[in-house]
């Protein structure tokens, strides 16, 4: 006879996307979950003390999906403005996906992220720390001129915002918007440029 995997963190993790992709934020539960790992519920608070903390680490591990994919940009070989144009292409391109290819998903993970605003605010702290890194490495270069890279990767993600942030998701797909993003970043690059 076959041992049931050992319920884990992760486990219990990929079991509340799929119960969330399948019920929605509002409806789903903790106990939703539990039924789906076939194990009681105390189980899963055992790993996760509240329903709230369960549905904060659930939206921390679908963000962590794009900084973990963008932080190999970060640390790969191409020169700065390479670096800079493939990671804001990366990022868009990580949302535009997102928004597009499981819209009820898409949908349920931005009622979790206007309820877990700490995990939001470390989202955008990791993703403006890897602009940094690469502003950092710009100016080390001497391709971009920055007196404060930190707040030069703030103004870049913030002038960026209208590909990435998903209040604006419903344009993501609208014709032009590649042009659009393309002049934006055409744009934030020269104002880099040392």
């Amino acid at each position: 006879m076959a041992t049931a995997a050992p319920l884990t963190p992760e486990r219990i993790l990929e079991a509340t996307e799929e119960v969330l992709r399948r019920h929605g934020a509002a409806k789903a539960t903790v106990v939703d979950v539990a039924r789906a790992l076939g194990v009681s519920h105390g189980t899963v608070y055992r790993h996760f003390r509240t329903k709230a903390e369960l549905r904060g680490a659930v939206t921390k591990r679908w963000l962590d999906r794009t900084s973990v994919a963008l932080a190999g940009i970060v640390t790969g070989s191409e020169p700065p403005e390479a670096k800079l144009r493939h990671w804001l292409a990366g990022l868009f391109d990580a949302k535009q996906h997102k928004a597009g290819d499981d819209p009820e998903l898409f949908a349920t993970y931005t009622v979790l992220t206007e309820e877990n605003g700490g995990v939001v605010n470390d989202h955008i702290a990791e993703l403006t720390g890897q602009l940094t890194a690469i502003i950092q490495q710009g100016v080390a270069d001497g391709d971009f001129a920055s007196p404060d890279p930190a707040l030069s990767a703030r103004a870049v993600f913030d002038a960026t915002s209208r590909f990435h942030d998903p209040c604006y998701a419903p344009h993501w797909s609208r014709p032009g918007i590649d042009e659009a993003f393309v002049a934006v970043l055409d744009l934030t690059v020269r104002g880099l440029r040392a």
